[in-house]
């Protein structure tokens, strides 16, 4: 099943309180607070505070969205007990610092055992560690993805998914296939066909209706995660949202 959500670094600018008032406007289903300015991860108080506040309006934590570079020599204990304290089911997090194609072999060592590291810690908690789908790191592409959690070997790892610029609907759709035993959350935004130009999301209604009818199809629950609007605007935020809870309803 998917359910709707935001990413709350779409609105940086605005605070918890106005970020829950927007989704629960939009009729979203969950907020996946970024641990950049929302809920730091040196603050455990204000991530109880954020998380009693989420459910309190009716909507649910989606996840942690950290900004954790696996293998980079960052403390991962600040950011486990944010999420515990922020009530999330998972931690997302960027799998080192360059891209499948230049990495070397020590790379990937170093990178997938810090991997099985975190994700024991977070298990012991009941809490999963998803990784980015993101250029520049070692789960760039579902090739590089399904390698490295191979290397780490732990269940409680996924790995989130979002449309690579500037290729076409089939490559999404043999990723999302491909990623099916490991796939969480999706990140969900229209920038078309590179990352400065930006659309409202009506306007990739029919690519994004194919995504979630396959992202549909993979046994589990996640969140179709709205991340990133046309001129960070609230309004625009708000006619995508209904967009999207439109194609959820469709593809059910």
């Amino acid at each position: 099943m998917i359910a709707s959500g935001l990413v709350s670094v779409t609105f940086r600018q605005l605070s918890p309180s106005e970020i829950v008032a927007l989704a629960v406007r939009a009729g979203l289903d969950a907020v996946e607070w970024g641990g950049d300015v929302h809920v730091p991860p040196d603050d455990a108080t204000k991530a109880a505070e954020v998380g009693r506040l989420t459910r309190e309006s009716g909507l649910r934590v989606a996840s942690y969205g950290s900004y954790y570079r696996v293998g980079e020599g960052q403390p991962f204990e600040p950011i486990l007990a944010a999420a515990q304290a922020l009530g999330a089911p998972s931690i997302r997090v960027w799998s080192g610092a360059v891209s499948s194609a230049s990495a070397t072999e020590a790379d990937r060592e170093r990178v997938a055992a810090d991997f099985a590291r975190i994700a024991d810690l977070a298990a012991k908690e009941k809490i999963a560690v998803a990784c980015e789908f993101h250029d520049g790191t070692l789960t760039d592409d579902a090739p590089s993805v399904l390698a490295m959690l191979g290397r780490v070997g732990r269940p409680n790892v996924h790995s989130y998914w979002q449309p690579r610029h500037g290729k076409p609907v089939g490559t999404g759709l043999e990723e999302i296939a491909s990623l099916a035993p490991v796939l969480s959350n999706l990140h969900v935004f229209q920038w078309w066909p590179t990352a400065a130009e930006r659309h409202p999301l009506a306007e990739g209604k029919d690519r994004w209706r194919a995504f979630l009818q396959a992202a549909a199809k993979v046994p589990g629950d996640r969140f179709a995660l709205m991340e990133f609007v046309l001129g960070d605007s609230p309004d625009q935020f708000l006619a995508d949202a209904a967009v999207l809870r439109e194609l959820i309803a469709e593809v059910g």
